[in-house]
């Protein structure tokens, strides 16, 4: 979802704020030591609020997955309903919460788990669907149920998928946190809002979206090493 931008934040303005502050530095030392409280709230929300969207998000696209592998005709309704709800636009979707949930981060969380759920929900699918035949058939043949094979043969070979999914998620919503800046809930996105709003003061702009960009790169690296310590397979399968 594209970053919610204003009369003040056009190019033309932009830049006119540039011409206006040519001796601001990029990068300053001093301000993350001054403003080390205020950096590490707006982290902190970051952090909170990205979390709580992905465990949201998991727990409700996974299950929907496996249901739409499994009842085939609740797939596409499934796929388009999820698909539906990535496409409103950010500043629409607050619109359409806000008379129900307020401007709060209750509003920021609930679209950000809508936006997540496409992602996970594919991901699950597709890797429920790359399961081999021969291995469902060999577990059918060991006398196997339905709910057996689903949790213990296919769920297992689809993590790798899943896992995928979650981490394209997750990057997806380190970034859309941000948006939540329009309510007062962006975490780091606050920061840069404000950083244009306040004769353009790069140091804020810099360091929170520096911080914004570490976030994405830590829960990426975090979800691949969750992903080779529970899938041990895959690495001796590169191996070999």
């Amino acid at each position: 979802m594209p970053f919610p931008s204003g009369a003040d934040l056009r190019p033309d303005a932009v830049s006119a704020m540039l011409d206006a502050v040519p001796d601001d530095p990029w990068f300053s030392w001093s301000y993350i030591q001054n403003n080390a409280e205020s950096l590490g709230a707006a982290f902190t929300e970051h952090v909170e609020l990205t979390a709580l969207a992905m465990l949201f998000a998991a727990v409700l696209a996974i299950p929907l997955g496996i249901l739409a592998y499994r009842t085939r005709w609740l797939t596409a309704p499934i796929l388009a309903l999820s698909g539906v709800l990535y496409t409103v636009p950010s500043l629409a979707l607050f619109a359409l919460l806000a008379p129900f949930m307020g401007l709060t981060a209750t509003t920021v969380l609930v679209g950000l788990v809508m936006y997540a759920l496409l992602i996970i929900v594919r991901g699950t699918l597709t890797g429920l669907r790359q399961v081999p035949e021969e291995v469902r058939d060999a577990a059918d043949g060991m006398g196997y149920g339905s709910f057996a094979m689903l949790m213990r043969i296919e769920i297992p070979l689809a993590l790798p998928s899943i896992l995928t999914g979650l981490r394209i998620a997750a990057v997806s919503t380190v970034a859309l946190v941000t948006v939540g800046a329009v309510l007062g809930k962006g975490g780091l996105g606050g920061l840069i809002l404000s950083g244009f709003r306040n004769n353009l003061y790069k140091p804020q702009i810099v360091t929170a979206t520096v911080l914004c960009v570490a976030l994405a790169l830590a829960c990426d690296l975090l979800l691949s090493w969750l992903g080779k310590l529970v899938t041990p397979w895959t690495r001796k399968a590169v191996a070999s």
